[in-house]
């Protein structure tokens, strides 16, 4: 089967980010790390695995980090190569292996794609896993398959960039006959929007700030409306298109500023704040916003959340950080701000129970707490990546908002 896999290659990683500032189309280019490849059918590592058939493979911002060679190579200390990406997903199951229940050949599925203990086949949970967070498991890099945080990075599970992969029993989510396949892709990602809000959850009398009107920005929307909160809600959107979908989702203010000075003014406008001018510099806010949600991971969106933040308030990370330039840290020592990270997802407390995140997500969306079907704009064949890629890469032009590879006819 063909399949998008990551190859591990310093000279092309060092020509591509060299060619890459010149021209973006280079990172999927033939001389890129990116590479459609033949591969055979990952195997089932352990009778508790199931080979899922893939319908929708969606493309994930960290995906493009990536590819752009914008991702900090720390984490290549817990990731194998090459790995097929693709950690969106939903499909329908194709093989199960023997030490399996409850899931059968042709069940629709989303997959949980964290390769925590249990997937690892560590029965003495670790730490990080016994209390419900396999988001921060110990063990990314031991076990039953080779290093990787979560299917997508791994070369022994694949992804959903092909048509097949695999996934332990404990990672795979019965999808209900009411959802679509555009509402079950989302699974992931409104899941990490979900574990952002539900452990940084506003109070109703707040104000909170997501920056980023992408894909985890919208969701990151979605997520607190759906959960009931009733915060003052701002949202930063660059292109027309997710300013209407911030408006639709439940944002009560978007922000459609054209440079940062723009940007600092209408929230000191909109929170009671002051905006002071250093004799050189970027501006200094006295006061803001609550909470801000930093839902883009750049430098430039990681300075504005600090410099927005209200003295005691505190910033989220959601986007992937990396290595971001350019931050002043001034503000966080100057207003005490408290900053979070917000990697993937967990078990969560939800009203009176815990559950998992990503079935939260697939609960919420079948109750209808929230629609998030319009999200998914472009569908691509697996073949055509490289206009795939240069879609998503060029929102203002395209007008997506989350494209997606198709595999199969999908359900309406």
């Amino acid at each position: 089967m063909q399949a998008l896999q990551f190859v591990q290659s310093v000279p092309r990683y060092g020509v591509t980010k060299a060619l890459g500032r010149l021209a973006r189309s280079a990172y999927w280019s033939r001389i890129g790390c990116l590479q459609l490849r033949d591969v055979p059918e990952p195997r089932l590592p352990t009778p508790e695995w199931v080979r899922i058939a893939t319908r929708y493979g969606g493309i994930c911002g960290s995906d493009l980090g990536v590819i752009q060679l914008h991702a900090s190579t720390t984490t290549s200390a817990i990731t194998s190569f090459p790995f097929t990406l693709g950690h969106e997903n939903v499909g329908v199951i194709a093989e199960v292996g023997k030490s399996v229940d409850g899931l059968a050949v042709g069940q629709r599925v989303v997959v949980n794609p964290l390769l925590g203990c249990e997937a690892r086949g560590f029965r003495n949970l670790c730490p990080a896993c016994a209390a419900g967070q396999p988001n921060l498991c110990l063990r990314f890099h031991q076990g039953t398959v080779s290093p990787g945080t979560m299917i997508g990075f791994c070369r022994d599970t694949g992804g959903s960039w092909s048509p097949s992969f695999v996934a332990h029993r404990s990672q795979v989510i019965p999808v209900p006959e009411t959802l679509s396949d555009e509402e079950a892709v989302l699974a992931e990602p409104f899941a990490v929007a979900l574990h952002a809000v539900l452990r940084n959850q506003p109070r109703d009398d707040q104000t909170v700030l997501v920056l980023g009107g992408g894909v985890i920005g919208l969701l990151t929307v979605a997520a607190l409306r759906a959960i009931g909160s009733r915060a003052r809600l701002l949202v930063t959107a660059r292109y027309p298109v997710q300013a209407e979908a911030a408006a639709r989702l439940g944002a009560d203010i978007v922000l459609r500023t054209r440079g940062r000075a723009e940007l600092y003014r209408q929230v000191a406008q909109l929170t009671g704040a002051e905006v002071l001018k250093p004799v050189i510099g970027r501006p200094l806010v006295q006061g803001g916003v609550d909470i801000v949600f930093e839902c883009v991971g750049s430098g430039r969106t990681i300075d504005d959340a600090l410099r927005l933040a209200r003295a005691g308030g505190r910033v989220v990370l959601v986007g992937l950080a990396a290595t971001p330039r350019g931050v002043d840290w001034t503000p966080t020592w100057l207003h005490e701000i408290e900053i979070r990270g917000a990697m993937a997802y967990a078990v969560e407390q939800f009203r009176d129970e815990r559950i998992d995140a990503v079935r939260l997500a697939v609960r919420l969306m079948a109750e209808k707490a929230v629609e998030l079907k319009p999200l998914v704009t472009h569908r691509f064949a697996l073949g055509e990546y490289q206009k795939a890629l240069a879609t998503v890469t060029s929102k203002g032009a395209s007008g997506a908002i989350k494209a997606v590879f198709a595999f199969e006819p999908h359900r309406a």
